[in-house]
């Protein structure tokens, strides 16, 4: 590999390593016009970010092709994880070896003096932590008034952990003529507000696309019921028996959840999520490296800067929040050569959405069911059928083997094996079957072999339904709901798949009914983009309702009633007896009646009226 840009020393570094040619992300860093720049750049895991941000931080460094005697660190790496700065230390440690440099962390969890007594060495780079730097800066240990360069790895997961005023502190301690880079594999809003506020005339680097065309991930998509979720998971896991797998999750909730369901069904899994210690994280992922655990549940930014060897299996249980978070979980696996799988469980409600991801991510999956019980079972059967033990025997043992043959026979010793394999193995989860929902494009056949494709008169705007067309189809054509693939209802049509052995009972032309026919295409209608469907027609009114009688008329569309006449005085005092003068009252100034003035001598009852009762006050009066 010859790059006239690269040192000699941190070429033969790369050529001890291996490198026969840079990474995307490795050659952006190094064209001529990111020399000497602020830059802000998305780079996904698994893209050789690392070995990127120290070739683009030599010239700043090196004097020739060796690090100058420095009295303070030359260049700051920042990084969210103990275990992601301890990794940027050791890849910046034999990239720089030959020339020289010396290396110090500074990280949470670690002896804090064994740090100090490092820092006080001189080291020209200078790893670790937010807090923990925050710290060494307030404590005097860490000097950083000769920095050149300072680096921020995954910025966008440091202000999601809550290390913003961390960070801002530590970026106002170095000299403002330093140089930033900030690496970041989404760049979210606070990430470019923060670009703004600590870089100059930043250049932006989008080196994404080699994450986007990983050969050695295999994307498959899993469609399962909302309850078989789990049960799904625990289905994978045993069917692929992964040396090393790990499951995300969206919260720690889940997290807690799941590794509880795991513990009961006798998997050997670990948990990593932001409310464990230091400490916790240690023993996790040395049960991980050691063997003594093969699955880790994890959410997000607790799985950042975790390097999990033999990793060939990685399970979104949550979907990701967008394609970015996709690549990254996904960029796990599949590593240094290597095969890995890249599984989502996707549920109906959560299917349009998954489809949106893989698409914004350009990666085609495989989608197709859940593995089932019976895939399992047959899986374990082949790996017990080619377990080495069958294969190459030692002859130290066969006088053991023969006498087992001739205490317990043949068959016995069969089965006592058989058992033994399966001893300690989970058993499988059976699933619920659902109808394919896979996207038209990621299915190339229906579950029962080679179909046919059919058309219907009738869609959306026919109020048509999979529910109220599939017996039409099976009494129209007498077959079984098993012949049936896809049904797929468009505005004003509606395909559906018939298995080619039975499409010759329909003909080319069929009336399932009076204005519904059905019609044999030749090859595959373009279901690919689905038009929105039109408003269908509004309902008929129920019998009930439309048989009701009609209200009545409201009182302003009734006729007006003629009044009542009143009576005179003199027609009252017919009918009543009494003259008319006795119930008239003189009129006042007002215009109103008058009321008859009480007799003298009356007592007025009110408030505070008298009590009439022997002079004790009624209940209620005072």
């Amino acid at each position: 590999m010859t790059n006239d840009m690269i040192a000699a020393p941190l070429a033969a570094a790369l050529a001890a390593k291996g490198y026969a040619s840079l990474t995307t992300v490795q050659d952006a860093v190094l064209e001529s016009d990111a020399q000497g720049r602020d830059m802000l750049v998305s780079a996904q895991t698994g893209s050789g970010k690392t070995v990127a941000f120290g070739l683009a931080i030599a010239p700043q460094l090196l004097d020739g092709d060796t690090l100058p005697d420095a009295v303070a660190p030359l260049a700051l790496a920042i990084a969210p994880t103990r275990e992601l700065a301890l990794q940027v230390a050791a890849e910046l440690g034999w990239l720089y070896a030959q020339a020289g440099g010396r290396i110090a962390t500074c990280v949470g969890g670690m002896d804090y003096r064994g740090e100090r007594r490092a820092l006080e060495r001189n080291p020209h780079i200078v790893v670790g932590t937010p807090g923990r730097l925050r710290d060494h800066l307030e404590r005097g240990s860490l000097d950083l008034s000769a920095l050149r360069v300072a680096i921020l790895d995954e910025a966008d997961e440091m202000l999601d952990m809550g290390f913003r005023e961390d960070l801002e502190f530590i970026l106002h301690s170095a000299p403002s003529d330093r140089r930033t880079l900030m690496f970041s594999a989404t760049v979210p809003p606070a990430i470019e507000q923060m670009a703004r506020t600590f870089q100059k005339d930043a250049l932006r680097v989008a080196a994404q696309g080699e994450s986007r065309q990983h050969v050695d991930i295999e994307y498959r998509a899993f469609t399962v019921a909302a309850r078989d979720r789990e049960p799904a998971i625990f289905n994978l896991l045993r069917l692929h028996e992964a040396q090393t797998a790990i499951i995300f999750c969206k919260t720690r909730a889940n997290v807690n959840h799941l590794l509880a369901r795991m513990g009961n069904r006798g998997f050997k899994a670990v948990a990593l999520s932001g409310e464990l210690s230091q400490q916790e994280r240690t023993h996790a992922l040395q049960a991980l490296r050691d063997g003594r655990a093969k699955v880790c549940v994890a959410t997000d930014v607790a799985a950042r800067g975790i390097d999990l060897p033999g990793l060939e299996l990685v399970i979104h249980a949550d979907l990701p929040t967008n394609s970015d978070t996709l690549l990254h979980r996904s960029g796990r696996t599949g590593r240094a050569g290597a095969k890995g799988v890249s599984a989502l469980i996707v549920t109906p409600a959560d299917l349009r959405k998954a489809q949106m991801l893989l698409k914004r991510a350009r990666v085609d999956a495989e989608w197709g069911p859940a593995p089932s019980a019976d895939e399992v079972r047959a899986q374990d059967d082949t790996r017990m059928l080619d377990h080495p033990a069958l294969k190459d025997g030692a002859d130290d043992d066969a006088a053991m083997a023969q006498m087992l043959l001739d205490r317990f026979g043949a068959q016995r010793v069969a089965q006592a094996f058989i058992g033994l394999w399966r001893e300690g193995r989970p058993a499988p989860e059976e699933l619920t079957v659902l109808q394919d929902r896979a996207p038209a494009a990621a299915r190339e056949r229906p579950p029962f072999g080679e179909a046919v494709w059919f058309q219907l008169s009738v869609g959306h705007t026919g109020r048509a339904e999979a529910r109220w067309l599939l017996p039409k189809i099976c009494d129209g054509g007498g077959i079984t709901r098993d012949a049936i693939g896809a049904i797929r209802v468009r505005q004003d049509e509606t395909f559906v798949q018939i298995a080619v052995e039975q499409a010759g009972k329909f003909g080319k032309v069929m009336e399932l009914e009076p204005g519904l026919t059905m019609r044999r295409l030749e090859g595959e209608p373009d279901l690919d983009r689905a038009p929105r469907p039109a408003e269908r027609p509004a309902p008929r009114k129920p019998e009930a309702e439309w048989k009701k009688p009609a209200p009545r008329e409201t009182a302003d569309e009734a006729p007006a009633k003629p009044k009542k006449a009143r009576w005179t005085p003199e027609e009252r005092s017919a009918k009543t007896g009494r003259a008319g003068q006795d119930n008239a009252r003189p009129a006042t100034p007002g215009g109103f009646r008058a009321k008859a003035a009480r007799p003298e001598g009356a007592k007025e009852r009110g408030k505070f009226a008298a009590p009439r009762n022997g002079g004790k006050p009624r209940k209620g009066e005072r």
